[in-house]
């Protein structure tokens, strides 16, 4: 893995005023024995466990490599406490919940995507439908929720009553010029923020890849906006030769990078995973002009046919790097990564 000091020397040259820092508990240098199999979240501690788990589970009982990473999947797009994928997710600027996800093989480089799905809890499920039943690759909107409903999903209401308070308060606040009032003492009873996008990666024991990627996108987003989520090589891309990544962050730098194709290619190129993630930051805040131009955050995560796993973001604190977690026989582990600029 790479540490601080090689992180500083292969940024240098995108500008004076990065605050450049790596990974703060520093790790061996040596490339770590390889582990088989495992499966990584792009989430830190507080959902390692109950994502992981279930994905495992499938994994360690012989089960098949996209059954582990849908089940994993669902585990966020069920749970209405995160308000950024599935069911709670949060909404576009009209108040409707539009959700995306992208699914992907690396058997077979067969993949699928819906984007813009409204009132179908599991989009993930429906991407992977739309790679094993149709010859498409994307269906968005009306007709991808229509290819759920001829598939049995249930169409549900996915505006819970903490999603629809985000939305109200920051429709009534958004301007001082318009009819919208916020209550007179400012209560929305809120205490907890949206976490973000998810991507699940999973190498298995015969050293297969698969992926998916899940989202209910950007907050407050004009309708029928997609991002990078459920597009290939974007927001998710597989190679069973090379390796996985995935992204969460602003989606639109993720889209013009083509940057989860891009970081495999710097693995098949023979970077680390993190290494790969790093050199995708690089490349975003260079073609937004330096540093000093980027007011917006994005951050990958990789595994590669070895088993080594990495991440690395834009922005990021001291206190608090870029983090993803992996499962193996050994457990559960958080891994830290690396990010460029101080904030």
């Amino acid at each position: 893995m790479t540490n601080r000091r090689t992180f500083i020397k292969s940024a240098a040259g995108l500008g004076a005023s990065f605050s450049l820092f790596a990974n703060f508990k520093a790790r061996a240098q040596e490339r770590p024995a390889p582990r088989r199999p495992l499966i990584l979240c792009s989430r830190g501690e507080e959902w390692a466990e109950k994502v992981l788990r279930p994905g495992w589970d499938v994994l360690e009982a012989g089960g098949d490599i996209l059954d582990a990473v849908e089940k994993s999947a669902q585990v966020t797009e069920l749970d209405p406490e995160d308000q950024s994928v599935g069911y709670g997710g949060l909404p576009n600027e009209n108040g409707v919940v539009q959700l995306d996800a992208s699914f992907m093989d690396g058997r077979t480089h067969n993949c699928g995507s819906v984007g813009a799905l409204e009132n179908i809890k599991t989009p993930s499920s429906v991407a992977r439908l739309v790679m094993e039943r149709t010859d498409h690759v994307h269906l968005v909107g009306e007709g991808a929720r229509q290819f759920a409903r001829a598939h049995g999903f249930k169409e549900e209401n996915l505006l819970t009553d903490q999603s629809r308070k985000m939305w109200l308060r920051w429709k009534e606040n958004l301007s001082d010029k318009d009819d919208w009032l916020p209550p007179q003492d400012g209560n929305y009873d809120l205490d907890k923020r949206p976490t973000g996008t998810i991507n699940i990666l999973a190498l298995d024991n015969t050293g297969d890849l698969a992926g998916c990627t899940t989202t209910s996108g950007l907050f407050g987003k004009l309708p029928g906006r997609i991002g990078d989520s459920p597009i290939i090589g974007a927001g998710l891309y597989v190679d069973n030769e090379v390796g996985a990544a995935g992204a969460t962050g602003r989606g639109e730098e993720i889209l013009r990078t083509c940057g989860s194709f891009f970081v495999v290619e710097q693995m098949r190129a023979g970077k680390s995973p993190r290494e790969a993630c790093e050199a995708l930051c690089q490349r975003i805040v260079k073609i937004n002009g330096g540093a000093d131009k980027v007011d917006f955050n994005d951050k990958i995560v990789a595994i590669n046919k070895n088993g080594e796993a990495g991440c690395a973001a834009i922005r990021g604190r001291r206190d608090k790097p870029p983090q993803a977690a992996i499962i193996t026989a050994a457990g559960i582990e958080i891994i830290e990564g690396s990010y460029l600029i101080e904030t």
